[in-house]
C-alpha cells in the first residue's frame, strides 16, 4: 500500500520524454531540459550501469537483504542519481545500496534524479526553488539539503546562506534521513511529526526506535510524551514516564478498517473527553480527487 502511494508522484511522463530520440535532451540548454532537472523519474534498471570508479566496492550481504526487504514492503523511498552518458544509457551517482537492492527484490524501474551536462547551477536553483516551496514534507526538505550537500559540493555554512535557514535547523532535518524507513515513510504520510522524528532519532538501534514509534501511534503521544519516553528508554533509572493514553477500542477498530478502505494511512486522535479527529492524508491532488470519490460513494 505504502509502495503504491509513494511511486503515483514519480515523473512516469519524464521517463517517457526521455525516450524520444528525436527530442533527446543531452545539456541544460536543450529543449525540456528545464522540466528534467530536480524532477524525479522512473528508470529502467537495465538503463543504468553502476560507475567503474565507485571506491566502495564490499556490501554488507545481510545489510542488502534488509534493506531489499524495505524496499519490497515501502518501496524506494530515497531516489538514487544518475548521470545521462548517451540515448537511453545512465550511470549511477549515488545510491547503489538502494539500486543492489532493488535489483534483489526484482524491481524493473528505480525512482532517480537525472544530472545532465552543465547542469550543476540549473539543478542548485531548482533544490533552493524547491527547499523554498510550502507543501513538502520534512522527509523531502531532508532530501533536498542531502542532494545540496552531495551533488553541488556545498558546505552546511554554505548551504545555510544559499537558503537563508540557521545550520541547526539544516541539521536536525538531516538527521532525520537517520530514522528507520517505515518511521520516513509515515513521517511522509502525516502520521506523526518532526518533532516525533526528532525525538525517535536519538534512539540508535532501528528496531528500538520502531518499538517506540507503535508506543507513540498506539497511546497517541504528544511530542513532548514521546521524548519522555525516549529519555527514559536511554535512561531506565530516569523517574520520568510519559503519560499513556489508550485508544479506545472503538477507534482503533475503525483505524483499521477506514486505512483498508481509503488504502492510505488514517489516523484517529481521541481526547479523554471523548472528542477527537479523523486524519485522512494524501498525496497529491490525484489522491485527494480518489479519497473524495470514495467518500461521496459512500452516500
Amino acid at each position: 500500500m505504502a509502495k503504491a502511494t509513494r511511486k503515483q508522484a514519480l515523473g512516469r511522463g519524464l521517463s517517457a520524454l526521455l525516450k524520444d530520440p528525436a527530442n533527446d535532451i543531452k545539456s541544460v540548454a536543450d529543449k525540456n531540459a528545464d522540466k528534467v532537472v530536480g524532477s524525479i523519474v522512473e528508470f529502467e534498471l537495465e538503463s543504468i550501469e553502476v560507475n567503474p570508479f565507485q571506491p566502495r566496492t564490499s556490501f554488507n550481504e545481510e545489510s542488502l537483504r534488509e534493506l531489499a526487504s524495505s524496499i519490497r514492503e515501502l518501496g524506494v523511498i530515497q531516489p538514487i542519481t544518475v548521470r545521462k552518458l548517451e540515448f537511453n544509457k545512465y550511470q549511477l551517482v549515488s545510491g547503489e545500496r538502494r539500486f543492489r537492492a532493488s535489483k534483489l527484490v526484482g524491481l524493473e524501474t528505480i525512482p532517480a534524479y537525472i544530472r545532465i551536462a552543465n547542469d550543476q547551477e540549473s539543478l542548485e536553483m531548482a533544490l533552493v526553488e524547491n527547499i523554498q516551496r510550502q507543501d513538502l514534507d520534512p522527509i523531502e526538505i531532508a532530501i533536498s539539503y542531502q542532494r545540496l550537500l552531495e551533488e553541488i559540493k556545498v558546505t552546511q555554512e554554505e548551504l545555510s546562506d544559499r537558503v537563508g535557514k540557521n545550520r541547526s535547523t539544516i541539521a536536525n532535518y538531516l538527521r532525520l534521513l537517520k530514522l528507520d524507513p517505515i518511521i520516513q515513510t509515515r513521517m511522509r504520510d502525516g502520521f506523526i511529526s518532526m518533532g516525533h522524528g526528532r525525538a525517535l532519532i536519538n534512539v540508535d538501534d532501528l528496531g528500538e526506535q520502531l518499538d517506540i514509534y507503535e508506543k507513540v501511534l498506539e497511546q497517541n503521544l504528544s511530542v513532548r510524551e514521546t521524548e519522555a519516553i525516549v529519555r527514559s528508554f536511554k535512561n531506565p533509572e530516569a523517574k520520568t514516564t510519559a503519560p499513556k493514553i489508550s485508544m479506545p477500542p472503538f477507534a482503533k477498530k475503525a483505524k483499521k478498517e477506514l486505512t483498508d478502505h481509503f488504502e492510505t494511512s488514517v489516523d484517529i486522535k481521541v481526547s479523554k473527553s471523548g472528542k477527537g479527529q479523523l486524519v485522512l492524508p494524501f498525496k497529491n491532488q490525484d489522491d485527494f480527487e480518489r479519497i473524495l470519490k470514495l467518500i461521496k460513494s459512500e452516500k
